[in-house]
Parts: C-alpha cells; structure tokens; sequence
C-alpha cells in the first residue's frame, strides 16, 4: 500500500489471486504463501563498529523481519517492471518465487552468500543490540 490507498491495494491484491489462479493454481493463497516463504531470508549481515574497525556481522532474521524483506523484496521487484498492470506484475514475480526464480529469491541468496562469506565474525554478533 503506498499513501495510504487500501482500496487500491486490496484490487491489486484480488486481481492478483485471480491471475494465479487463472494459471493452473487451484489455491493461489497457497501459492502466494509458497512465495513469500521462498523469498525470506533466514540470516543477513549486519554492520557493527568496534575499536576503529566496521565488521559485516552475520546475524539470524526474526521472523517478522523475514516477512517484511520477503514481501518487500517480492513488491519492489514488480515495481520495477514496466508495460503491464501492477498485478499482473506482480503475479509474475510470485510465480516465479514460487519456483525458486527471479529477483527476491536472487536477493536472498545475495544476503545468504554474504553472511557466508563473513562467518569469521559471527561470534560478534552478541555485540548488536
């Protein structure tokens, strides 16, 4: 929702539903939680400051952070797109979470990869509030 247009949101939101639906999905909730859960990520980098230096700390996502990266990731995606209506934007970019595929389920990995990367100062992590 942006500017606070709800009404506006919920027919992009039931559109949406009936887009998915309308491709070979029989509960497109299903689908749509299906996507969110594929896009969320489980871990990402947080930088902490100690003694002059910056470190990129891994740190473990809390679930209502886990939501709102994955539905962000998932909004922004289809913002970017041009030349359709947003909801058939976004059902494309659902779907394709759903399978694994495209920018939010890229984004994840991204974050995921670098918290790899940095695991040497994970035991900095009780140092983050």
């Amino acid at each position: 929702m942006k500017s606070g247009k709800k009404s506006v949101a919920e027919k992009i939101y039931n559109k949406m539903l009936q887009e998915i639906k309308a491709s070979w999905h029989m509960n497109p909730f299903v689908v749509v939680e299906a996507a969110i859960e594929n896009a969320a990520p489980t871990i990402m980098i947080k930088s902490k400051r100690l003694w002059g230096s910056v470190y990129q700390v891994p740190v473990e996502v809390k679930p209502a952070k886990r939501l709102f990266f994955s539905i962000k990731w998932l909004l922004d995606a289809s913002r970017s797109k041009s030349g359709k209506p947003m909801y058939k934007k976004l059902a494309e970019e659902i779907l394709a979470a759903y399978s694994n595929q495209w920018y939010a389920v890229k984004k994840k990995e991204e974050a995921h990869k670098m918290a790899e990367a940095n695991k040497a100062f994970a035991y900095m992590a009780k140092y983050i509030n």
